[in-house]
């Protein structure tokens, strides 16, 4: 009796604490504000026919094959090989961009090549002959010797590539001819260190070593890229040069044979502001063919060439593809209007002239770049339009004498300046391998 009354206290105890934390649990919740978790709709989640309504996904229609694609574009996808005594040795692939055999692959794959045959998909074969590359951008254009009528691709714009498009690799991976894989935009410029003109469409096609070269289609059967690497810590992830880029460089590789680096003659710095990024002008050199279009600190660069620009590797790899000599349009925006100039690209200095130039070795008076050495003061680099460039200077030529007083450094050669009276000439003596000569340069 007395352990029944016990439990009967017990249950009754637990009763009363079980409605002590409940009513303490519903306290608590209606002081919270409760998410939204039912759509003003009434339902839990949109139906397929709620999503199809959307604008973007109504004109969205996936295809049942890409067979029809793959028919209409594997003639022009071509197999790179070199002989020897007989044995073959599979390279990498490549693509024919015109019916008299002008054909485009990476140049990694045929630098190291001394004889190179290029097997079509229906089998002919012909020697490629090069005619231009440019390591800086893997690129390498050739030539199919006695070609004509051969199939062809054509060419895209890169530059409508959006994130998510679907795209069709056709290759030779391990010397397997005409693969084909496809994937995804899985990203768009990206840099992943390979040169200066980095600017990569990342992909999830599957790329193997002999893809190398090869085209990337989209849906519409144009070539939007150049396959050309991978990352070899991942899995799925592949890379290529965007077609624009190598439209870029084709008539430089064309009439050069090797990349002639345009220069426009400015410095920039980017503003990094999300909300507003773009780069603004903050050094124009004196002669260059940013100065004679006019170009001022402070100025905004949007645009070269009609493509819009607002980084500093964008900038670079639109007037680096092209050759000197190239006329472009360039989009200002200054102090607040919008502005369009037209000016023709130089020859871009050399390297070393270019760290000459930020070393304080530049004299735009004189349009030269010198450097202090051996106690001597050599000219690294001639500014296109300069004073230097009317008299002939060339890189290599020693500064001996300025005014008829000996010169050995920087220095004494801006003192020499100063001194000149004003709107006549510095009398410059300078020595080319075992001869000097004289020449006056007006200052600028």
């Amino acid at each position: 009796m007395l352990t029944t009354s016990l439990l009967l206290g017990q249950m009754a105890l637990g009763d009363e604490l079980s409605d002590w934390v409940a009513s303490k649990i519903r306290d608590q919740r209606a002081g919270e504000v409760k998410p939204p978790l039912v759509s003003t709709t009434g339902t839990l989640w949109n139906a397929s026919s709620a999503a199809a309504a959307k604008q973007e996904l109504t004109r969205f229609v996936p295809p049942t094959s890409l067979a029809p694609l793959v028919r209409a574009v594997r003639g022009g996808v071509v197999n790179l090989s070199t002989r020897n005594e007989g044995t073959s040795r599979s390279l990498g692939s490549g693509f024919v961009i015109n019916a008299n055999g002008l054909m485009v692959t990476n140049n990694h794959v045929i630098e190291r090549a001394q004889s190179i045959v290029v097997r079509l998909a229906d089998n002919r074969e012909f020697e490629a002959r090069l005619i231009g590359r440019d390591p800086q951008t893997d690129l390498a254009l050739m030539w199919l010797v006695g070609a004509s009528n051969v199939p062809t691709v054509t060419l895209g714009d890169s530059d409508s590539l959006e994130v998510g498009d679907w795209v069709v690799a056709i290759g030779n991976p391990f010397g397997l001819d005409t693969s084909v894989t496809h994937g995804l935009i899985s990203a768009r410029e990206r840099v992943i260190g390979i040169g200066p003109f980095d600017d990569f469409i990342q992909t999830n096609a599957l790329i193997n070593p002999g893809n190398s070269g090869g085209p990337l289609f989209d849906m519409k059967g144009d070539v939007v890229g150049v396959t050309t690497a991978v990352v070899s810590q991942g899995q799925g992830i592949g890379f290529a040069v965007p077609i624009n880029l190598v439209k870029d460089l084709l008539p430089n590789l064309l009439e050069n044979g090797r990349p002639e680096r345009g220069w426009l003659g400015v410095n920039v710095q980017e503003n990094d502001d999300p909300q507003d990024h773009f780069a603004r002008v903050t050094e124009v050199y004196e002669g260059s063919p940013a100065d004679k279009a006019g170009l001022q600190v402070g100025d905004r660069l949007t645009s070269i060439g009609g493509k819009n620009v607002d980084r500093y590797q964008q900038i670079l790899r639109r007037v680096a593809l092209q050759g000197p000599g190239t006329i472009v349009r360039l989009g200002l925006v200054r102090a607040g209007k919008p502005l369009e100039v037209t000016t023709t690209l130089a020859a871009r200095p050399a390297a070393e002239a270019l760290k000459a130039v930020a070393s304080g070795g530049r004299i735009d008076a004189l349009g030269l770049v010198v450097k202090e050495a051996d106690g001597a003061v050599r000219v690294e680099a001639v500014i296109p339009g300069g004073s230097a460039e009317l008299a002939a200077l060339a890189v290599g030529d020693v500064v001996t004498e300025a005014n008829r007083e000996p010169v050995t450094t920087l220095k004494e050669l801006q003192l020499a300046m100063a001194e000149t009276a004003p709107g006549e000439p510095v009398l410059l003596r300078c020595r080319r391998g075992q001869v000097s000569r004289y020449v006056a340069l007006r200052l600028r």
